[in-house]
Parts: C-alpha cells; sequence; structure tokens
C-alpha cells in the first residue's frame, strides 16, 4: 500500500460511525477481548477498507486509529502496524470477493455463538426479529480453524448471494454484511436479540411456535423497507456517546 493510503485520515464521518458502532458493541457485552472485526469498504470496488487496529478493546477505539487497509495489497501484513492476522484473513478476503459487503460485522456473541454450536444452527422465525432473518442467513457447516487466508477465503465463498445477510460461522461465532455502518450495526444487534429469544425458548423444553413461510417473508420485507430505523439507531447511539463526553471521534 502507497504511503497516501496508509496516512490517509479522510473519511470522517464513515470514521466516527465505525468508532460509535464498536463502542456500543462493548456497551452490549457483543464483544470479546481484543478479538473480533468492524470494517467498512470506502471505495466503489469496496476493496480499500476501514477496520480497528490489532489489540485495541472495542470500549476504546477511536476514529483516527482505524486502519485504512487494501484488500489487494499483498504486503499488509508486513505493515509496522499490521491488522490481525486473522481480521485480514477474514475482512480482507470478504472485501476482496464481494463488493456488495460494504460493511463487514463478525463478532463472537454470546447468544449468537450458542446458536452457531447446535448441530442445526438455522434461526427459524419465531417473532418479529427472527422472521428479520428468513432466508436472509446462511449457516457455515464447515469451520476449519482460524480465519486465516484459506480459512477467510472459504468463509467469503459462501456470501455470494446478495440476498445473504448473515452468516451463521457454525463452532465459531456470527457474520454480518450490509450497506452501511448503521445498517450493518442494526442487523447484528437485531441477530443476537433474536438469537437469545430462541435460546430461551428451547430452554423451556415447550413446542415453538413457528411462523408460516408466508408471514416470516412478509415481515421479512417490512423490516427492509422500514424507513430510517437503522440510521435513527445510530444516531441515537452516537448522540448518547456524545452526551458522556466520549471520545470516539477523536
Amino acid at each position: 500500500m502507497n504511503r497516501e493510503l496508509r496516512s490517509n485520515l479522510g473519511y470522517v464521518e464513515e470514521r466516527s460511525d465505525l468508532a460509535a458502532a464498536f463502542r456500543w458493541a462493548a456497551r452490549l457485552n457483543l464483544h470479546e477481548a481484543v478479538a473480533n472485526h468492524f470494517s467498512l469498504a470506502v471505495n466503489n470496488a469496496g476493496t480499500q477498507f476501514l477496520i480497528n487496529p490489532n489489540g485495541r478493546h472495542f470500549a476504546r477505539i477511536r476514529a483516527s486509529e482505524l486502519l485504512l487497509l487494501d484488500a489487494d495489497d499483498a504486503t499488509t501484513l508486513d505493515r509496522p502496524d499490521a491488522p490481525d492476522p486473522t481480521a485480514w484473513g477474514l475482512h480482507g478476503a470478504i472485501h476482496r470477493a464481494c463488493p456488495h459487503a460494504r460493511c463487514v460485522m463478525h463478532v463472537h456473541s454470546i447468544h449468537a455463538t450458542v446458536l452457531a454450536s447446535l448441530a442445526d444452527s438455522t434461526l427459524p422465525p419465531i417473532d418479529q426479529n427472527s422472521a428479520m432473518f428468513f432466508n436472509r442467513h446462511v449457516v457455515d457447516d464447515h469451520f476449519g480453524g482460524m480465519a486465516f487466508g484459506d480459512e477467510g477465503a472459504r468463509c467469503a465463498a459462501l456470501l455470494g448471494d446478495p440476498k445473504v445477510k448473515t452468516m451463521v460461522m457454525g463452532n465459531h461465532g456470527v457474520l454480518v454484511i450490509g450497506d452501511t455502518v448503521a445498517e450493518t450495526f442494526n442487523r447484528l444487534y437485531y441477530f443476537e436479540r433474536a438469537a437469545e429469544t430462541y435460546i430461551r425458548a428451547l430452554q423451556t423444553g415447550r413446542p415453538l411456535r413457528v411462523l408460516p413461510d408466508s408471514v416470516a417473508e412478509k415481515t421479512a420485507r417490512e423490516w427492509e423497507g422500514y424507513p430510517g430505523f437503522a440510521r435513527n439507531f445510530l444516531s441515537e447511539i452516537r448522540a448518547m456517546l456524545d452526551d458522556e463526553g466520549a471520545d470516539y471521534r477523536a
């Protein structure tokens, strides 16, 4: 990557949105130590992207600290500020292969990971929230170890259908994609909520009230067309962080 790209601190609003998402993910306990990563494409081809720096806790990430990487730069891991190798392996592969995946968020959140640990990791439409993901998520049944180069490329290949916005990574966690930080974080938030509802429902040992396919599909489309919902959610997150004097914008 050239020096101009490496030192570029543009994309001010994009950086602030992403930093706010990291901070709120930590508030919601969606993070895991200094692992897990969010990324956002910033060029038309989708190959140049912002991502969190290696070893930084979600709760401390600031906009200016986000790395700007090029998915086609084979020397990325030789940089003095190189990203986490699994972040490069997974997010680099997705931004290289899936231009429709403008924003990518991967976490090992508790309930999504419990779902990913079941023999059948499909999320059934048992309520309004889980219906959001009806026929819009894929289950990866072939976990092959940590997401270095080959494993990252294998996962990226599962996101070829633009309708699929969520991947339940079997034995691993969850990954969601979207057009913007707001859309993607909203999807991540609701998937964790839906997974929690499903896991708690299973714990009762009683039969599930599963929605008919026609109603689940109708509800999913209504979610997709809900005006301004995701953007308003992120705007409120940023407002609450601003009210607290948080330094995520710095």
